[in-house]
Parts: structure tokens; sequence; C-alpha cells
């Protein structure tokens, strides 16, 4: 995988975009590592501003690896960016424990030299506090190389959006998007943190280098912004325009909003191929609020079109051809149509009857979804085959768990069913959600029971959908089985249980959640375990005929030129799919992580696909109620 190493006239901050978190993070690793080995050469001291959060953890895992490859940390001094105030650093929750976690305790760096804020300062000592903080770090001799994330709404460090350039480190109150952020991590708005002490924005800018990591697509936006868009307090981000040696790496989704991505014709001179040329297209249909039909010379000539319009002789050609393409997306029949010519449709009419297996990453993104697509494959006479690959039961709340332990408890006394183990685990669950504390983990016992209440969920669901029980496939993989957010990574086992399955069906079919901006990773992870098993597969002449599609999850859509099969529903389909999803109890009424929207999952899917379907009817496509979306992923 190599970096894209082009960068737009319209970027105000160099951008180096990468193919891979894993080797953008290697790469900057490396970069820190010849600054403190140079730092060594001279005898002095390195100077690093640190960040926490997501966007750095992947970086720290490379530094590690760093130091177990022979570089050494004696001469490096840290300064942190940030610390929630009130969180003590014993705290879990603390950036304090955060980075003895992912850092300090792999290395050999001095305690004394770990500096980060203290979030238990008293508050008649905050302002004294911050002040010495400042003078550290001046005493240092100032930052040599300041790490950072952006956040959601621009900020950095926790300077948010109104943070003027000369300020400092001090005391700010939380933006409600960065609390929202949090909520999931500390198991609820109410438990988040309202103010931090943060290293001012001219804190960040006096650093002699600055490096700021943004990945996936919920930072695109903001990203673009900070990027393209004037410096200015509302994207806190954008001050590090200001900056002769600020550098900003990204991968390739958080780059998508970019102008060298989202409009590349604007920026540089661009081959007019199928994609490049449907994207345009379908930019100008929109900017204009026209149907593609519609479309004339004077409009592509005055958006900085007229070279397309010169490779394709006219408007009326180049219009033709791209809603031909959007049109030929639309398919009612997603296993391929029987005896139908399928040059120009989504699947293959062949075989008739296709063997399928839909990945579901949670035991509800199956019914959430695609499931208007999984109804129209069992409808179709396919075989399909529901593979749930984690157990989901960190998303039962407590009350509900404790409602299907009293049942049992209650079933087995009522027909006096005797069993020497179902008291003691009654019993030592109940003893532990009574006792339990805030954000703790839970015991095996009642993380099993949470699994098996997600488990009846996900079989009632494919049971009304049509798909017999032994179809139905709980895989249980390892990496997600700690009990907290925090995962494991993926290992050998995990890849192996995808490979065992796939080679037992053989199908024609992978359905897989290719959702990047899945807020819990769980995702990412789930498909990267789907893309490595497939890897190792790939070889056998049978997965010539293994087609897979992606999926996105609850939280977004794909852009429509990127979409290659598009399934209309009905009305009375789109209610079939909706009590599909009220099938996962559990999950209604209140969600464990239920992230920063607020809409059940029922109606984030129907405003999501009836989004997509109003989306092709303004560029001049039939009206349906609701379209699921995919992309096909060509190994």
């Amino acid at each position: 995988m190599q970096k894209v190493k082009s960068t737009a006239p319209t970027e105000n901050i160099p951008v180096s975009v990468f193919s891979s978190i894993e080797e953008a993070s290697y790469k900057i690793a490396l970069d820190m590592g010849e600054l403190i080995r140079g730092k060594q050469l001279q005898g002095r001291y390195a100077i690093l501003g640190l960040a926490t959060g997501s966007s750095p953890k992947q970086v720290y895992k490379e530094l590690v690896k760093l130091h177990k490859k022979g570089l050494s940390f004696a001469n490096v001094v840290v300064f942190n960016l940030d610390e929630y105030y009130g969180l003590a650093p014993t705290s879990p929750h603390s950036y304090s424990h955060f980075m003895y976690e992912h850092l300090f305790r792999h290395i050999d760096i001095s305690p004394d030299n770990c500096h980060i804020p203290d979030g238990m300062v008293p508050p008649l000592l905050v302002n004294k506090h911050c002040l010495e903080y400042e003078e550290k770090i001046e005493l240092a001799g100032g930052l040599d190389y300041q790490l950072l994330g952006i956040g959601r709404n621009g900020h950095i460090g926790f300077n948010e959006p109104g943070s003027q350039i000369y300020s400092t480190t001090r005391l700010v109150t939380l933006d409600h998007t960065t609390r929202l952020d949090a909520l999931t991590e500390f198991g609820g708005l109410a438990k988040v943190p309202r103010k931090a002490l943060t290293m001012g924005i001219q804190t960040i800018l006096n650093a002699k280098k600055i490096t700021m990591l943004a990945w996936g697509e919920h930072k695109a936006k903001v990203l673009q912004q900070a990027v393209e868009g004037p410096a200015t307090e509302s994207n806190p981000a954008s001050w590090l325009q200001l900056h002769k040696n600020a550098h900003i790496v990204t991968d390739i989704t958080a780059a998508s909003f970019l102008s060298r991505y989202k409009t590349p014709w604007l920026t540089e001179e661009v081959t007019w191929d199928q994609a490049t040329t449907k994207k345009a297209v379908i930019h100008l249909a929109q900017l204009l609020e026209k149907p593609v039909l519609k479309l004339t010379n004077s409009d592509y000539e005055e958006h900085g079109l007229s070279d397309l319009l010169a490779h394709f002789g006219s408007s009326y050609d180049i219009n033709i051809k791209v809603f031909n393409w959007l049109q030929q997306t639309i398919t009612g029949w997603p296993g391929g149509k029987p005896g139908a010519d399928d040059v120009h449709r989504p699947e293959r009419a062949m075989p008739e009857k296709k063997r399928v297996i839909i990945f579901s990453p949670h035991p509800d993104d199956d019914i959430i979804s695609m499931g208007g697509t999984f109804q129209r494959l069992v409808d179709q006479g396919h075989e399909v085959h529901v593979a749930y690959q984690t157990s989901g039961n960190i998303a039962v709340a407590d009350d509900e768990a404790l409602r299907f332990i009293e049942f049992v408890k209650d079933f087995h006394q009522q027909f006096g069913i005797e069993s020497p183990t179902l008291p003691e685990i009654y019993e030592e669950s109940i003893s532990f959600l009574e006792n339990k504390r805030t954000n703790e983990k839970d015991i095996s016992a009642l993380r099993t029971v949470k699994g098996l209440i997600r488990r009846s969920e996900a079989r009632n669901t494919c049971l009304f959908t049509g798909i017999g029980r032994n179809a139905i496939h709980f895989l249980d993989m390892p990496f997600y089985e700690t009990g907290l957010i925090e995962k494991k990574p993926l290992t050998e086992n995990d890849i192996q249980i995808i490979q065992d399955l796939i080679e037992s069906i053989r199908p024609h079919q992978v359905y897989a959640a290719g959702d990047l901006a899945d807020p819990h990773g769980t995702h990412k992870i789930c498909l990267d375990a789907i893309i490595q098993a497939i890897t190792g597969l790939k070889h056998h002449a049978w997965m010539n005929d293994c087609w897979v599609w992606l999926y996105k999850g609850a939280w977004a859509e794909w852009d429509i030129d990127q979409i290659e099969m598009a399934v209309p529903m009905s009305p009375d389909q789109v209610l079939r799919k909706r009590y599909g999803i009220f099938k996962h109890q559990s999950q209604k009424d209140g969600v464990v992580f239920q992230g920063t929207d607020n809409r059940e999952f029922w109606q984030r899917a129907e405003e999501r696909n009836a989004a997509t379907a109003l989306l092709y009817n303004k560029l001049g496509l039939p009206e349906y109620a609701a379209i699921e979306a995919f992309v096909r992923w060509k190994f």
C-alpha cells in the first residue's frame, strides 16, 4: 500500500493520504523515532507533545514496537495535551491512565519525564497549575513535536469551537458534541465530565513540528473545512494553517471530502473513465438540483466540466450514458434474475439458485442494514445463510438481563426443574448486578446471559424472514469477548472461524458490513477478518464464482456515484423490514450504545433507505419507497 502523494492547490495545510491507518501510523512512528535518535546523538532531550483518544492508539503501538527493536525513550520528555477535570489519574477514563496503558508502561521512559495536566487540582489553584504547565514546557526548551487528533467538531486537544489563537493552557467547558462522542466510553452522557484542562492553541502552535491525525468517514467533513476553509475559531484545527511546519496525515476515508477526491476535475487533469464521469455528472446534477437528463452544455461549461464535454461531444451523449449507468444499478433481483440478459445487471443470472452468506457484525446489522435484500434473497429461492460474527453481549442493558434471569429462575421453580448449576448462576448474576459499579466489567455468567438474549433475538429475526435454523451461524469471534468496549486484536483464530464457514458453504455471494464509520469499531474489525479470510481462500477455483457485496451500517450510506447495486423496496417491504428489526427487543427503547443519534435503529434504517430512493428520483430515476445500496469488493 502506497501513500497518495498529490496535494491539491485548494489545500492550505500539507496533507498525506494513506490507504490504511496501520501504514500511516507506522510512518509517523518512524518520524518520531528519527527525532528521538537525532536528539540522542546530540545528547539532548526530545520534547514531545502527545495526544489521547482513538486516533493515536496505533501510533503508540508502533512506537512500542520500535522500542522492542532498540529505540530508547530515556531521553524523551512528554507533555500531554489535556485531561478531564475532576478525574483522578487512577480513573480508568483519565488520560493519565490512557497514556500509561497505551505507551508509558511499555517503554523505558522515566515517570519524572511524563507530564499530564492534573485533573484533581483544586479550583482555586487551576490558573496557577496551568501557568506552571506552560512554564515547564518553556523550561524544557519548547515542544519539538506535537501529535494531534481532530474532533468531530474540529477541536484539537480540548480547544473547542470558539477557541482563540492566543489561548494557552487553561480550564475549558467541553462542547456538547465532544461529550456525546465520549458517552459510550463513560456509559452515559451524565457521567461524562463537563470540563477539562487543555493546552491552548498558541501552546500547540509554538511546537516546532505538528502532525495531526484524522481517521474515518466521520472526520471527513470537518477535516475538509480545516484544510480548505478559512483559518477560524469555529474550526480550531484550521489554525494549523498558520504554522510553517504543520502536516496532516489521514486515511482515504477521512480524506474523501477533500477537493482532490470530491471534485478532482476542479484541481487537476483527470482521466474520464466511467467512475470519474459518473461522479462528476452526479455532482453537477445535485449541485444544480436537476435530473441528469436535463443537464445542458452550459451547465457543464459553467461548472468546470468543459473537458468532459469535449471528451464526449455533447451534454446529451454524457447524460444518456450516466443515466443508463445509474439505471443499471437498480435491480429487484439481488441474487441475479434467472433467464435474463445479465450483461448490464449488477448480478449474474446463473446459477439460478445461489448459496449466500450474510455476515452480520452484531446480531442485528443484517436486518437493519439489508433487511429488504435479505428478504428478497430468501423469497427468490436462494440458499441464504446468516453468520453473526460477535455475540453483541455488551449492548444489552443490565435491567434487560435481570428480567431474563428472573424469568428463567421462575420458570424452573414453576415446573420443578432442578439443576445444580442454575441456582448458582442466578445468584451470582443477581448479586453482581445489585452491587455493580459504574462501568464495571460484567462477570462471565452475566455476559453469557446477555449473549443468549442477543442470540435468541437474531434467531427470531431469521425465522421471521424464512431462514431455517441450520442456516443460522453464531461465530462468537474471540476478539470481541472482552466484556469491554475495547476489543482484542484480531488473531488467526478469528480469521480461521470465518474461513471455515466460507469453505463449508462455498458461497456464490457474500454480504459484509463495509461501514468504516462505525462508532464502536467492531464493524471494521469484522470486515478486516472477512477480507483476510477471503484473501487466504482466493486460490481455490470455487472462489472465482464468489462475489462480495458490501453494505453500510445504521450510521451512513454509500455515495450514490459509488453504488453498484441498488435494491428497491415497496412500502409493504419497508414495513416487513421494520417488523424484523422489532424482533431485537433488547435494542429498542433506549440502546446501551446509542451514539449521537437518538433515533431508534428502525427509524435510522427507514430514513436512510428513503433518502437513497429520493436521491435516485431527483436524478431522474423512478420513485421508490426505499432503496438498499451495495458496493462490490473485487478481491
